[in-house]
């Protein structure tokens, strides 16, 4: 299950994702927001970033207008490790290297082609489970 959250900035990027998610036959739990109103990004950041580190979701997405303050957000729930990606090498690099469990995009910042195919990227790379980046991972949660 993906947890999935968004502010107004990052509304109509996260509709699109959910159509992909769909088309993918992927089950996602959808957190908010549920139209263009302005809201307030960390709302939604924590709610995606409980669902995930609480285990209720296995992965998370999240998108505002720049990715930057959900982001932040998430980050401050313990476990939780996300990720801002602009492109497809930042997604693969931070599922191999970091395990990230929480992928940011910013609605304003990337397209919805470019933005799918990150979605892909971070959902169909798995971890490496290689020694060096386990004992990182560790020295971050410590």
């Amino acid at each position: 299950m993906i947890a999935i959250g968004s502010d107004q900035g990052g509304y109509e990027l996260k509709m699109e994702i959910l159509k992909h998610l769909e088309a993918r036959g992927l089950e996602y739990k959808d957190f908010g927001s549920y139209d263009t109103a302005s809201v307030d990004y960390p709302e939604y950041g924590k709610k995606v970033a409980h669902a995930v580190a609480d285990g209720e979701c296995e992965r998370g997405i999240l998108v505002c207008g720049t990715g930057i303050g959900i982001s932040i957000t998430a980050n401050k729930v313990k476990g939780i490790r996300a990720a801002l990606c602009t492109d497809c090498f930042m997604a693969e690099a931070t599922r191999l290297h970091n395990d990230a469990n929480i992928l940011a995009l910013g609605g304003r910042v990337v397209g919805v082609g470019l933005a799918l195919k990150i979605v892909d990227t971070f959902l169909d790379t798995p971890f490496s489970n290689e020694e060096r980046h386990l004992r990182r991972i560790n020295a971050i949660e410590d």
